[in-house]
């Protein structure tokens, strides 16, 4: 596998050889660096960790990673990620070179708050009539019988807090590298709001 850290810049479109637009997401993927290797001798496991962003104070850092820090030589990065890979070592960078034109990629990210709302948008409810005097509109309906359960059931659908959460792509197409750049560009919308931080993995 091989993984990078990235930052959502937003959406354009590009034109293809042959004429056809395609929607693409822009990230400015890495540099990262690896900041410690975990081995499965060790920590039972085999991985990395790289850092991304620009640097921290180290008096902002707790004892514990400022330790990892201090033993990798290498600067207090404010994003860190484990990722499982193999043959890296501490110090190494991690480019946009590491992908390329038509692979295919997974992309993770927290997608946007959309604060509480109801259950037409939440859950896609078709909602009651729209005219003729009802009042039932975009209400859920029955939750629960008084008889049986006499209680709402764990998992009911309802109105609530919508958003903000971790959200995986599979089968994402890059459609171009920039490394001067550090610029991968994806094709269709990936999950968060620009300045978003982006997981991208590409497999085996």
């Amino acid at each position: 596998m091989t993984g990078i850290l990235g930052k959502k810049l937003g959406m354009t479109q590009v034109f293809t050889e042959d004429g056809k637009l395609i929607p693409v997401t822009v990230i400015e993927a890495g540099p990262c660096c690896v900041v410690q290797v975990k081995t499965p001798e060790k920590d039972g496991y085999e991985a990395v960790k790289v850092g991304f962003l620009e640097e921290r104070k180290t008096k902002n850092i707790r004892k514990p990673m400022a330790g990892v820090f201090k033993k990798a030589g290498t600067a207090a990065y404010k994003i860190l990620k484990e990722f499982p890979m193999s043959g890296l070592k501490v110090g190494d960078i991690i480019r946009t070179e590491s992908f390329a034109k038509g692979d295919v990629v997974s992309v993770s990210g927290i997608s946007k708050g959309k604060g509480f709302q109801g259950v037409m948008k939440r859950h896609n409810f078709k909602g009651g009539p729209g005219s003729h005097g009802s009042m039932f509109n975009r209400a859920p309906g029955s939750i629960g019988g008084s008889s049986f359960p006499s209680r709402v059931w764990k998992g009911m659908r309802m109105a609530g807090h919508m958003g903000c959460d971790r959200v995986t792509v599979s089968n994402m197409t890059i459609i171009d590298v920039r490394p001067e750049q550090n610029l991968l560009l994806i094709k269709g919308a990936i999950p968060g709001s620009p300045n978003t931080i982006i997981e991208i993995r590409k497999g085996k």
